[in-house]
């Protein structure tokens, strides 16, 4: 009877030793007016908390209305003006009240860190601080962007087929706009290839071949940069193109420079960027090569306008230095119009000037694209 007790408590131990750990408890927020809502804190950016709730989803609420704020998360909590590094901060235990944030590295800290909310510039979780600013994302990580392409066919007298294909690519490091960029990776590719064949009309005798004329526009470029402040930054890209219409078999762009974020809102984003390169362009014969020293001065401007529309535009002046008879510019601009879910119309022109172009060819070469944009991410 003993032996049958023994083996039932030591089993019965054994069970309360192996019971799963309790769960946190959720967090709580009290407003000024006394009422509670329990739930997650996601974030804070200044005096603006995200909390997420069951009963209200996620809601914003300005620090004047919270009384308290207890969380069961570990937050970093970075103030305004302070460099972050990926070993100056530990996660901690975090509570709000009289209008700061209270931070403890370990349960038993003594002291731990208080801001007032009007030196806050953030509360990053532990999780989202990991990610964003401990670790170091590998060079296939963390891209986002789009993809599009359009066609057009033409079937009557004449004949005729217009595709166009582009992927625009972007990557940033850190991913969330409350912490300071440290990285940015671009890559573009735009494709226009068309062919129109016109029949001889009334055809003779004997017959005159079809005259059949081509369109072949390639653009592809790639850019790195690295931020020296929150809106300066140092950039190297290439850039490679072609252009039938301008009588350019391949044009390549390989230089370095400086950026300057003007403007930055949730809704706009200005930058100027300048850059001294080495440029080769190559033509069809019997125009020559040449090889050239310039600069690219561009400027480009994003906008979210009502009903999630965006519109971006950019403009780009390239003269060279070696031969200030030379010279060449880049505008562009466009809509996107969102449709369904990821699903987006577009509305581009994009104008080219070359000041040399092949003999015979013109200086100018202009389209105006549409086409269904997908959003990667």
């Amino acid at each position: 009877m003993s032996l049958i007790s023994g083996v039932f408590f030591q089993q019965t131990a054994t069970g309360w030793a192996q019971a799963p750990a309790a769960k946190p408890g959720p967090d709580v927020i009290v407003f000024s007016n006394g009422d509670q809502l329990t739930g997650t804190l996601e974030n804070a950016t200044g005096n603006s908390f995200v909390f997420k709730s069951d009963i209200v989803g996620e809601i914003t609420v300005t620090a004047d209305k919270i009384k308290e704020l207890h969380s069961q998360g570990k937050f970093v909590a970075l103030k305004n003006g302070e460099k972050v590094t990926r070993t100056s901060r530990t996660p901690g235990a975090m509570t709000y009240g009289d209008n700061a944030v209270s931070v403890a590295d370990t349960p038993s800290s003594s002291t731990p860190e208080v801001v007032p909310v009007k030196d806050l510039a953030a509360l990053i979780d532990a999780a989202t601080y990991t990610k964003e600013v401990v670790s170091n994302p590998g060079p296939f990580s963390n891209w986002s962007g789009a993809l599009s392409g359009g066609v057009t066919l033409v079937e009557s007298s004449s004949t005729g087929q217009t595709f166009n294909a582009a992927v625009n690519l972007i990557r940033l490091v850190p991913t969330v706009d409350f912490l300071p960029p440290r990285t940015r990776d671009t890559i573009d590719v735009l494709e226009t290839y068309g062919k129109i064949t016109q029949p001889t009309i009334p055809q003779t005798n004997p017959p005159t071949p079809d005259s059949v004329a081509k369109t072949n526009i390639f653009h592809a470029d790639a850019e790195h940069d690295k931020y020296f402040t929150p809106r300066v930054y140092g950039l190297v890209g290439v850039s490679f193109d072609h252009n039938f219409a301008q009588g350019l078999n391949f044009q390549q762009i390989y230089g370095a420079g400086i950026g300057w974020t003007v403007i930055k809102t949730p809704v706009q984003e200005f930058d100027l960027k300048a850059d001294l390169h080495y440029e080769r362009q190559n033509f069809v014969p019997p125009t020559a090569s040449t090889d050239l020293i310039g600069s690219s001065f561009t400027e480009l401007y994003h906008r979210n306008l009502p009903a999630k529309i965006v519109f971006t535009e950019s403009g780009t002046f390239i003269p060279s230095w070696n031969d200030p008879s030379i010279y060449s510019a880049v505008f562009a601009a466009g809509l996107q119009i969102p449709t369904y879910k990821r699903f987006s119309l577009n509305l581009d022109v994009l104008d080219n000037y070359l000041s040399n172009p092949a003999f015979g060819y013109k200086n100018n070469s202009f389209q105006f694209v549409t086409g269904v944009v997908y959003t990667l991410k």
